[in-house]
């Protein structure tokens, strides 16, 4: 079993330390006390962030291969002759788009416009801390 601080818990899940406490308190979590510091199952918490997971509904009747969409703002277009970058803040990550300056006109990208980053790769890399080995 991974245990998980309550703090880190609540980090992972965006949500505050009180509101872990508070699914613990009525049964959606199961807290460990076999160390010095109170702590969740992992797993269990896994579980939890793929049942809060619902993607936004963006009103188009289709069906998608791409599972990585992340909603958020625009915060910078930088167009550069043919080229643009396109930043955004989707929750607590920050995606950067590079596309043709055409398609970000097209699409009317500025600071404040809400889009949705959909990403589709067969090179994902994984990193963990070498304390959880």
């Amino acid at each position: 079993m991974t245990a998980i601080r309550i703090k880190d818990a609540a980090t992972l899940l965006g949500v505050s330390d009180d509101t872990v406490r508070r699914w613990i308190a009525s049964g959606v979590l199961a807290q460990s006390d076999d160390g010095p510091v109170a702590t969740v199952d992992g797993a269990r918490l896994a579980e939890l962030a793929r049942e809060r997971a619902v993607a936004p509904d963006d009103g188009v009747p289709v069906v998608r291969s791409a599972r990585n969409r992340f909603t958020g703002l625009v915060t910078e277009v930088q167009v550069d002759g043919v080229m643009a970058q396109v930043t955004m803040q989707c929750g607590p990550f920050e995606v950067t788009s590079l596309m043709s300056a055409q398609s970000a006109r097209e699409l009317a990208l500025e600071p404040g416009s809400v889009a949705t980053a959909i990403v589709k790769s067969t090179n994902v890399m994984v990193e963990t801390s070498r304390a959880d080995r």
